[in-house]
């Protein structure tokens, strides 16, 4: 390289001007959209600002959410999982099964989130035991998951939970603040102190920006990629106790299309799909976002297709944003 190259060559200014970068960092674009919703939410309905309204519709996005934190590491590590809304399924027909033979509470939540650490296990172990494409295998799971779940219900379903399980997704701890947005913010704390606090954490960073380099440099890649694939099929079984606690039933369509849901709220946190970067307060901030904008449109009385193509064609638009990005600074 040239004297005259390097003298010209742009350096960041993060470190000058540590004010500068926050301001300009993606999580700050998503406090200013999160204050724009609100607003037009506010605007469009008056029954918005009701503060039960706003706790109600922390239930359209905690469950979610509660898998988008381990999904954003594993999408980190340059992995992901599609088969966490299967593992709900999986997780609520077993709870519903060991409902009818007498299982209590505290019975019914080991059972599920169990099922999700299993499932989780099984992922793990397929992808970095047999070096298998996580994106294959857990399609492939997808499928036998909640295929298993069709197969114990057919076209039946399991009720008459007791109210005892049944405050866990529907029980207030104070006032308008439900139990499952404490649980959220709780668990967002603990994943963020994982993620950006932890050697754990810096591995994870690691392996996703580069697996081979992080292999040569000691990082134990297979285990902490089986750690992680654990940590998503546990969050999922704690979603599929929540959300079987809310709803008050199972059925084998429990959940569906929410891992799409789940991805897009890490990939709209700032979480790069390729893995390598990404923060949990950005993933934080998404689910709010996508929390606002379907119980916004939930009050307009828009249809949920609508939602699912609002979801669909927002997930593409923010894969898509950053490349575009990088052509754009290319030509100019």
């Amino acid at each position: 390289m040239t004297q005259s190259t390097a003298s010209h060559r742009h350096l960041p200014n993060r470190l000058d001007n540590p004010f500068k970068s926050i301001v300009l960092s993606w999580e700050s674009l998503l406090v200013l959209v999160a204050i724009g919703i609100f607003i037009l939410n506010s605007m469009a309905s008056p029954y918005f600002l009701n503060a039960w309204s706003l706790s109600d519709m922390t239930f359209n996005f905690t469950e979610k959410a509660l898998i988008a934190l381990a999904m954003a590491l594993l999408i980190i590590s340059g992995e992901i999982d599609l088969s966490v809304a299967a593992i709900i399924a999986l997780a609520s027909t077993l709870m519903g099964l060991a409902l009818q033979y007498g299982a209590d509470t505290p019975v019914l939540i080991a059972i599920g989130v169990g099922t999700g650490i299993a499932c989780g296990a099984f992922n793990g172990f397929l992808v970095t035991g047999l070096k298998l494409p996580s994106i294959v295998v857990t399609i492939g799971t997808m499928s036998l998951f909640r295929g298993i779940s069709f197969i114990i219900l057919g076209d039946q379903s399991f009720k008459g939970y007791p109210a005892s399980f049944s405050w866990f997704g529907q029980g207030y701890v104070w006032w308008v603040i439900s139990f499952e947005l404490v649980l959220f913010i709780g668990f967002a704390v603990v994943y963020w102190a994982l993620l950006q606090r932890t050697n754990f954490g810096r591995r994870v960073y690691a392996i996703g920006s580069n697996e081979t380099a992080a292999l040569f440099s000691g990082v134990r890649v297979a285990r902490t990629k089986f750690i992680l694939f654990c940590l998503t099929g546990a969050m999922s079984g704690i979603a599929a106790v929540l959300l079987t606690a809310r709803l008050g039933s199972t059925r084998p369509s429990i959940a569906e299309g929410w891992e799409l849901e789940a991805i897009t709220m890490v990939v709209l946190g700032g979480v790069s799909i390729l893995g390598g970067a990404g923060s949990i307060i950005g993933v934080v901030l998404a689910a709010f976002i996508m929390g606002l904008v379907t119980f916004g449109l939930g009050l307009l009385n828009v249809p949920g297709i609508v939602m699912s193509i609002f979801i669909g064609a927002l997930l593409i638009v923010v894969i898509a944003l950053p490349i575009l990005w990088s052509m754009w600074r290319q030509r100019a």
